[in-house]
């Protein structure tokens, strides 16, 4: 997989084989918009209000998918080490789903290759 502006090319079949290391590792935020909520509230079967209050923290105006403590790492609240991935893939938030073409790693990507076996340089 390839994205314009961005120097390197994704192979996706290295997420069988990595375990999800995207979704572990160090505290940050993934960002939902309110569709994507909604969506997400709807695969899950429960009102949106009640997603909000299990799943979600507000950071100012925005709202950030929970994470949880595994050892030293900040896992997202939808990962599972057992089943080694996202619980929610098929509606998973449009942050996860353009990983790792996100603008941060232009300037960072040692640590890209560092977290994602996927990277092919060009």
């Amino acid at each position: 997989m390839r994205q314009e502006g961005f120097g390197y090319t994704f192979d996706s079949s290295a997420c069988a084989e990595c375990g999800g290391r995207c979704c572990t590792g160090e505290s940050g935020n993934i960002f939902m918009k309110r569709s994507e909520i909604q969506a997400m509230a709807t695969y899950l079967q429960m009102d949106e209000q009640h997603f909000a209050q299990n799943y979600l923290l507000k950071k100012g105006y925005k709202y950030t998918l929970k994470e949880q403590r595994v050892g030293m790492s900040h896992d997202c609240i939808f990962y599972s080490r057992d089943a080694g991935g996202c619980l929610v893939y098929d509606v998973r938030p449009q942050q996860c789903r353009t990983f790792p073409f996100w603008d941060y790693f232009k300037n960072n990507m040692q640590e890209l290759r560092d977290e994602c076996p996927g990277i092919v340089d060009d």
